[in-house]
């Protein structure tokens, strides 16, 4: 095995095992939040809970389709491209986002388990500054990495929101 090899199965072992670590933790994170406070922005610019689970969805979607695959999450309007928050939007009910979540959840890990690697050094689809030369690979890894960003979030929102922290098991 050559040290390109090596990396990739390092890279490979690492996305899997934070995917496989924040898939229960979304759900953690929302329980018990309400509807009416998922909604809050608490006289502040901040992206709210009910925001941020739809761009956590949106994202596993994205990834998705970065593999390969065509897959929308039934708000798919609302966060398609990156779009940011909106004041006058209508954002869709916890339980909608919890099911798109259920539902994308096992397809995106079946389709990045079965990606091969000659896919996963191939282009990055989401050209940003200072990553237009990263491999998909290394994007799907920025990804996950913004799910662990979202959830610290949506953890403080709990606070900030009188709910206990979230819990691990």
């Amino acid at each position: 095995m050559n040290t390109q090899d090596v990396a990739q199965a390092g890279k490979v072992a690492a996305w899997l095992l934070l995917y496989d670590g924040h898939t229960p933790m979304f759900n953690n994170v929302l329980e018990g939040i309400s509807e009416a406070d998922a909604r809050k922005r608490l006289d502040t610019p901040a992206n709210h809970p009910i925001w941020l689970a739809g761009s956590l969805v949106q994202e596993r979607f994205e990834m998705a389709n970065a593999l390969g695959l065509k897959e929308q999450q039934q708000a798919h309007l609302l966060f398609d491209n990156h779009k940011g928050i909106q004041a006058d939007a209508e954002y869709p009910s916890l339980d909608t986002l919890r099911a798109d979540w259920a539902r994308i959840t096992p397809i995106l890990r079946d389709a990045f388990s079965k990606a091969s690697a000659e896919k996963l050094h191939g282009p990055n689809p989401w050209p940003m500054p200072e990553m237009e030369q990263i491999s998909l690979l290394d994007m799907l890894l920025y990804c996950i990495d913004r799910e662990s960003y979202c959830i610290g979030q949506l953890g403080l929102w709990r606070r900030l929101l009188n709910y206990p922290p979230m819990r691990y098991s």
